[in-house]
């Protein structure tokens, strides 16, 4: 895997994130872990990437949305299995909303201006994040094939050779 994350999946976090984050959110019943379970999703997408994408050019259908969907349900299921009890909240008084403070005139024209408005950051962090993990899993998955063959390697040659042991 690549160090940082291509276009496309930084366009793909950046058009179904918000769409996913309130999917996880509906699933889990309101939680606050919602935008964790879809930060998960998003690993779990990027650490297939390249095949996913192969697969929505070839069969000409959209693979990385249906396997994003299935990967919610999912991720949703575990953590919900994870749960030791539903826990119930209860507020015993009214939340008081604080006012908002009076701003400056150049504080709200700032919002206006062209050169000062900033572009979106949070659909690239999260992809970031999202295919940082998914290299972090890639790089521990090749280790462990890595191993698991050297293992059988030693067993073939150990068993081809039974004088070796010595």
């Amino acid at each position: 895997m690549a160090d940082e994350p291509p276009a496309e999946f930084v366009e793909f976090v950046a058009d179904r994130l918000p769409s996913m984050v309130e999917e996880a959110r509906r699933l889990t019943g309101g939680s606050e872990q919602a935008t964790g379970i879809a930060t998960l999703v998003l690993s779990d997408i990027a650490i297939h990437w390249r095949r996913l994408m192969l697969r929505s050019r070839v069969a000409h259908t959209d693979a990385v949305r249906e396997f994003a969907h299935r990967r919610l349900v999912l991720r949703t299921k575990q953590w919900r299995d994870d749960q030791i009890y539903p826990v119930e909240v209860h507020i015993l008084r009214p939340v008081v909303q604080a006012t908002r403070f009076p701003t400056s005139y150049a504080a709200r024209k700032a919002d206006v201006l062209a050169s000062t408005v900033r572009a979106a950051t949070a659909p690239f962090a999260e992809a970031a994040i999202a295919w940082a993990d998914a290299r972090h899993r890639a790089m521990v998955h090749r280790i462990v094939r890595t191993a698991i063959t050297m293992v059988v390697l030693f067993a073939i040659f150990f068993s081809i050779f039974p004088g070796a042991q010595a």
